[in-house]
């Protein structure tokens, strides 16, 4: 374990602990250097694992914000991807004594800690250390609700074979979620969240033992959830999103090489021409269904790029609905064609398609394992970026619509602007009373 000494001025010290993984690292770092851009007298401890320190090491972090890392909780070598429920139990097992260890050797005392909800044991530790814990959700506060009110649903009373003769059916009394289809909530009908859902529903339960409840959302987004949330945590509940790097998108001057050119290509097309394909970091589609994909989009004759950063000639992204990437394309203001794997991928793109429709399917069943044929996707595609077609217009209308929700929630005085000081405020003057 690397050294934790060190000399600071700073009157608050936070401590963050992200799970290991892209989606969650990246997020919490997000936050984590907004509030060293708000707070000068701030010190931010970012706990890594080893394997993650080489990842992201050398990417341009402030001052303040000091890289420290624990034990791998599996070997880098092993596949994550192949064996997730595995390492999902590594992790709530394997990482909270060294991390406890860490906190030993700390010099500077702990102002709190910011713990991500799916490491469980983070916030019973901070309790045990008499250490305010900030509960931070890297997915929709939709999908924590949905985990929250697991029983009042009765699901797990259900065996999956009958769910599934009724996926149509919609589920109307989850407080703050409009009526959802049984198909999408996602822990029903896929083998691999079925079996993390008993751990998932865990650190879940652990919230209400927190001083704090961050989301990345923000409140435009998802007003009535997160009003239906509140009310049930004796503490804060703070909506920060979009916690996506907006403070850098407009800085091209640190692009490599190899990217920029992809730049300068994107930013010679016209505008809300090119498709931005991206299936995430984590879990893919099958080879098979990826090589639908790639020949559907090919044979569509749209411009598209696949997994570069996006630029103002976006017209569309083809997501896996990962919630950061969803947020993403919602500050972009730009639909999405939804095309979900796993998890809370799922009643993300019912959120894109239904409620906030600025979306389409690809996938028209999610309980379907048959391949999406290159001849769909093409046809597909070709009407999803036919600007001159008025479901279009009307789509990209809409998510205009929201990204002016979502640019006004981070402006001077926006509910994520505001509530990102009074978070700052909380943990600096130590407001908060620890659950007893």
């Amino acid at each position: 374990m690397n050294s934790v000494g060190m000399e600071s001025t700073a009157v608050c010290h936070v401590v963050a602990m992200p799970f290991p993984g892209r989606g969650h690292i990246n997020p919490m770092m997000n936050f984590c250097k907004l509030l060293a851009s708000r707070k000068h007298d701030i010190l931010i401890t970012f706990v890594v694992t080893e394997e993650w320190l080489g990842y992201i090491g050398s990417e341009p972090r402030p001052d303040s914000v000091r890289l420290v890392t624990i034990p791998n909780v599996i070997p880098p070598e092993s596949l994550k991807a192949v064996d997730f429920p595995g390492f999902y139990e590594a992790v709530m097992t394997k990482m909270e004594a060294p991390f406890e260890q860490l906190l030993d050797q700390i010099e500077i005392p702990v102002t709190a800690i910011i713990g991500d909800i799916e490491v469980r044991w983070a916030i019973s530790l901070g309790s045990r250390r008499n250490i305010p814990v900030a509960a931070f959700w890297t997915m929709s506060a939709t999908f924590l609700s949905m985990l929250y009110h697991f029983n009042l649903s009765n699901q797990n009373q259900k065996s999956p074979t009958s769910l599934l003769e009724r996926g149509e059916e919609r589920v109307d009394y989850i407080p703050g979620i409009p009526p959802t289809r049984l198909v999408d909530f996602p822990t029903l009908f896929h083998g691999t969240g079925r079996q993390i859902l008993p751990r998932a529903l865990e650190p879940v339960s652990l919230v209400s033992k927190a001083q704090y409840l961050l989301f990345t959302s923000f409140y435009g987004l998802e007003a009535q959830v997160i009003s239906a949330l509140k009310p049930k945590f004796p503490f804060p509940v703070y909506p920060i999103g979009p916690s996506i790097p907006y403070f850098e998108i407009e800085d091209h001057s640190s692009v490599s090489g190899n990217v920029s050119g992809y730049i300068e290509w994107l930013d010679s097309q016209p505008k809300g021409s090119v498709l931005y394909v991206s299936m995430g970091s984590f879990l893919s589609v099958s080879s098979s269904q990826l090589d639908e994909i790639v020949a559907g989009v090919h044979d569509s004759g749209v411009r598209f790029l696949w997994g570069v950063v996006p630029s103002c000639c976006w017209g569309g992204f083809w997501t896996h609905c990962g919630w950061n990437s969803t947020l993403e394309a919602v500050f972009a203001g730009v639909p999405m064609l939804a095309s979900p794997i796993f998890w809370d991928q799922i009643p993300d793109s019912k959120m894109i398609v239904e409620d906030w429709q600025i979306g389409w399917r690809v996938k028209r069943d999610e309980r379907s394992e048959i391949l999406v044929t290159r001849e769909e996707i093409s046809k597909l595609v070709k009407s999803f970026m036919d600007a001159e077609n008025i479901e279009v217009k009307a789509m990209r209308k809409r998510a205009k619509e929201l990204q002016e929700t979502c640019r006004g929630a981070i402006a001077q005085g926006g509910s994520s602007d505001t509530n990102l000081d009074s978070f700052i405020r909380d943990i600096s003057r130590g407001q908060t009373k620890l659950a007893g």
